[in-house]
């Protein structure tokens, strides 16, 4: 592999998104340094968007931004009620997003977790949930059904296809049952992310730079869609955060608190001076990468031999 090319290798404080460490490539180009770190359940095709968001951040950069300070959610994993509750209460932030719909969790599990985090935020915090897909249409039904008394904000990627997001989004309102949908998958990993739009699958688009193919790339996709737009993240480190937070602040409108506040769930990064929310907000900034953290962080000879396989494999 280039010399100049990284593969780090990062624990997560908890299991998130089914994984323990966050593994990837950083490299430094002409506009900056550049994450790719596409999760391995992503191959072939899948890949291309990932390694053109990296090139535009290491060859072009970014445009222009139109706001300074990016309004940030805390992320919660699957926790237990108590843990939840002092992770929302000591992040600063005034809004939360609760992953829910956990393989071998329950719905009870679930109400517990949220009600902690309302109880921990307050009456004017705002709540919203992540099922990545994880319930069928009835169950998303049911779930939202008991959700909806904590006053939730949206519910994320409640069931798996656009389809059935559609069909979830119309029963809500035939129900009266209060709790918005926002699209995470179904626009990352349908193939086709305009047909949320056609079907009226959503309320919210959730975006993320790298799977979407660039900062560019996604404000053409917001344009669109033509729905309120959250930026999150793909669990990166900070250099691969700075293209998420790069995109929330050349959105022309940001109406909710942007899932880009990622980088508390590792136990270590890349750079100087992490990208973390100060009194709910991100800094928009550059970011200054540590070549300490580099040797710290470096994926073992293995692992480093993979990634440099993909990476070739991708480029091709």
């Amino acid at each position: 592999m280039n010399q100049d090319v990284y593969v780090f290798d990062i624990g997560l404080r908890t299991r998130f998104r089914g994984i323990t460490r966050r593994q990837g490539l950083v490299w430094q180009g002409p506009a900056g340094w550049t994450e790719w770190s596409p999760f391995l359940d992503y191959s072939g095709d899948e890949l291309r968007p990932w390694l053109a968001a990296a090139v535009e951040a290491a060859e072009v950069g970014f445009p222009p931004a139109v706001r300074d300070r990016i309004p940030v959610n805390c992320t919660v994993p699957a926790l237990d009620p108590e843990p939840a509750r002092v992770l929302a209460a000591e992040s600063g932030c005034t809004t939360a997003k609760i992953k829910v719909a956990e393989p071998g969790q329950s719905l009870a599990e679930d109400l517990a977790r949220v009600e902690a985090v309302r109880d921990a935020l307050g009456p004017d915090g705002h709540v919203r949930v992540d099922a990545n897909g994880g319930w069928s249409l009835d169950e998303a039904i049911l779930a939202l059904r008991e959700l909806s008394r904590f006053g939730i904000e949206y519910a994320e990627q409640p069931v798996a296809s656009v389809e059935d997001l559609a069909r979830l989004r119309r029963e809500l309102v035939r129900r009266d049952i209060s709790v918005p949908i926002a699209a995470d998958e179904s626009i990352r990993r349908s193939g086709d992310p305009e047909r949320v739009a056609e079907l009226h699958a959503a309320d919210v688009a959730v975006l993320k730079v790298q799977p979407l193919g660039g900062v560019r790339r996604c404000l053409e996709l917001a344009d669109l869609l033509g729905l309120p737009v959250v930026v999150s993240s793909a669990l990166e480190t900070s250099v691969g955060l700075a293209a998420g937070v790069a995109l929330a602040a050349a959105l022309p409108e940001l109406p909710y608190a942007c899932g880009l506040n990622t980088r508390a769930l590792l136990t270590d990064d890349l750079v100087t001076d992490s990208l973390i929310a100060v009194d709910g907000a991100i800094a928009v900034r550059p970011v200054e990468v540590d070549e300490a953290a580099l040797e710290r962080c470096a994926a073992s000879v293995e692992d480093a031999d993979l990634w440099s396989r993909r990476l070739a494999e991708t480029r091709a």
